[in-house]
């Protein structure tokens, strides 16, 4: 039972990469993901005050 092996050209087995495929088409620039989150969190710090 451990003779029966299968056997692959180890070159390409698993290596190959397709970068230009994109896995959704929504693009969110990250300087707005930063300003989001900087607002946010003054929102969140302005709460504290206020209560």
């Amino acid at each position: 039972m451990a003779d029966r092996r299968i056997s692959t050209p180890s070159s390409s087995t698993g290596l190959i990469r397709f970068y230009d495929v994109k896995s959704s088409n929504v693009q969110i620039d990250p300087r707005f993901v930063v300003g989001a989150v900087a607002a946010f969190i003054v929102l969140e710090l302005l709460l504290q005050v206020v209560r």
